[in-house]
């Protein structure tokens, strides 16, 4: 089996005169964590819009699972999950109904209580997603991006907005989702974040692949050139003083 789960050769977006993607190429293993870090403006949603087919592609070629994204794009919406930093459910539904609508839409027949303890929500299976907190939300929408069985999750900023329990107790959602054999891309501006989950990232800047490496290598990189720290880093931060005086312990409540 190719090692290569996904491979983007050359791909281009643009809209009118501005070329948010340009001619970008990398390639994504099976079974990692693959992050893509960007500013604002740096062209990764449009990258992976393209990828996910929600927008059409204006240059090169991406295949996934050896299929072509451009020519194929509904064989391609089989084998993925997309969780969006945003999402929209049906309010009158709890979250176990929504399970199920969802895998009907995929003719799947699926066992919700078992989507629902992956995301550790079956305690809220009756619940609607307006009762949820922020991190159960997130979480949640993890669980309807995993309904059609993907063999790619895409996450896209999956931690924003969250308190520092939330953020850490979904790194280990999404690192135990990845250790049952998915694979998985992921866009965060908390670079934190790509540290500890990523295998591989690739840096994103005015529509370019800037560097791609795995997150030690890159900071080895800049060691060797001679960086230097302004300050010394501390040997802790505020978010490790939170952490310490209210615990690590997730805390649902609204």
């Amino acid at each position: 089996m190719n090692d290569e789960i996904l491979v983007s050769k050359d791909l281009v977006k643009r809209y009118e005169k501005l070329v948010a993607v340009n001619s970008v190429s990398f390639s994504v293993r099976r079974g990692e964590i693959f992050g893509i870090l960007g500013p604002n403006g740096a062209g990764k949603t449009s990258t992976l819009e393209m990828i996910e087919t929600l927008r059409p592609i204006d240059g090169g070629q991406v295949t996934l699972n050896g299929i072509d994204v451009k020519s194929k794009p509904h064989d391609v919406k089989r084998l993925i999950g997309v969780q969006l930093q945003s999402s929209a459910f049906f309010d009158k539904l709890d979250l176990t109904e929504l399970l199920l609508l969802f895998g009907e839409l995929y003719g799947r027949e699926i066992d919700a209580p078992k989507l629902l303890e992956e995301v550790e929500l079956q305690d809220k299976a009756h619940a609607q997603v307006a009762e949820l907190s922020g991190g159960q939300k997130q979480r949640f929408s993890i669980a309807a991006a995993l309904v059609n069985d993907p063999i790619l999750l895409f996450l896209d900023e999956p931690t924003t907005g969250l308190d520092p329990q939330a953020r850490r107790h979904l790194w280990g959602v999404i690192k135990r989702i990845r250790s049952e054999g998915k694979t998985i891309v992921l866009t965060t501006h908390y670079m934190e974040e790509a540290e500890q989950l990523c295998d591989r990232v690739a840096i994103m800047d005015h529509g370019n692949i800037i560097a791609m490496a795995s997150p030690q290598e890159l900071i080895d990189r800049l060691l060797q050139e001679g960086f230097k720290k302004e300050k010394i880093e501390r040997q802790a931060n505020l978010e490790d003083v939170f952490l310490h005086m209210t615990g690590h312990s997730l805390r649902d409540e609204q």
